[in-house]
């Protein structure tokens, strides 16, 4: 597999800074959206296959940060819509989204189905009947709770929570999550309640509705030992997507890749593949 350089770029969108990084190459392109609160650096390890875009979504990375936006779903969704429109116009992409950052690809496709030629989720947030965010999550979700859970929010407690999700805690090495404490500023922190508390299980589901109409190949890739999604939910969503292909990783936490690197070359060689 050749590989591309990966350069880094910082555009203004409506006003606002978005950062995103590419890599170059022909064919269809692959566009990777993170999840919370991480950046795009998650997707390193993905880029320079081919032909690829992994923003920074609003709030989170060295994306604008302003409490003036806006973090919910739509907003996302907007945000997407607005970043698609410049760099990549009149094209059909191969979205990849991990988390949060799934949920939005599988909205993004049921509302722009003709701007989506096939999607891959990791460990995505459900967007089905019966989802109840985690324990931790939901302690945020309480105002005055949430700030202050996040204010005391110190570097050690930060790589206690990433390690939390993972499989193997040594997946996340000190300086990977030195890179995320860097971002973790006031914004990110705004950020990442917003999203949590516009994420409601209703809303969430009602997203969803539209899932078994989209008729584009998908691929659910799914940590079995992610302690947060249990992985009944990747079968949920196969049979929500028509029969999506479901990769299941037994040795994966919530960022499969991160103890499993064949989860890079399948995804990358699906997103790839025409149609």
């Amino acid at each position: 597999m050749s590989v591309t350089s990966v350069t880094e770029h910082t555009i203004e969108l409506d006003g606002e800074p978005v950062f995103y990084r590419e890599s170059a190459g022909s064919g269809r392109s692959a566009v990777f959206l993170h999840s919370v609160p991480t950046s795009s650096d998650d997707w390193l390890p993905f880029l320079g296959a081919g032909r690829a875009l992994a923003p920074d979504l609003p709030g989170f990375g060295r994306s604008s940060k302003g409490g003036h936006l806006g973090y919910a779903l739509a907003d996302h969704l907007r945000f997407l819509a607005r970043l698609l429109d410049t760099l990549r116009p009149d094209e059909a992409v191969a979205l990849c989204g991990h988390g949060w950052g799934a949920a939005v690809a599988l909205a993004f496709a049921q509302a722009h189905p003709g701007r989506v030629a096939r999607v891959a989720v990791i460990d995505a947030v459900p967007l089905l009947e019966g989802f109840a965010w985690p324990r931790g999550i939901r302690r945020l979700l309480a105002p005055g709770i949430g700030e202050l859970v996040m204010g005391s929010v110190t570097r050690r407690r930060l790589g206690r929570a990433l390690r939390a999700g993972a499989a193997d805690p040594q997946a996340w090495s000190e300086e990977r999550v030195e890179r995320v404490w860097e971002q973790f500023d006031q914004g990110t922190q705004r950020a990442t309640l917003r999203v949590a508390r516009s994420a409601t299980p209703a809303g969430l589901a009602a997203a969803g509705a539209g899932l078994s109409t989209l008729r584009v190949p998908a691929l659910i890739v799914w940590g079995e030992r992610d302690p947060w999604l249990p992985v009944r939910w990747a079968e949920a969503y196969g049979e929500r997507l028509g029969g999506g292909a479901v990769l299941s990783v037994a040795r994966g936490g919530h960022w499969p890749w991160l103890e499993d690197l064949s989860v890079v070359e399948r995804v990358t060689a699906f997103l790839a593949q025409v149609p």
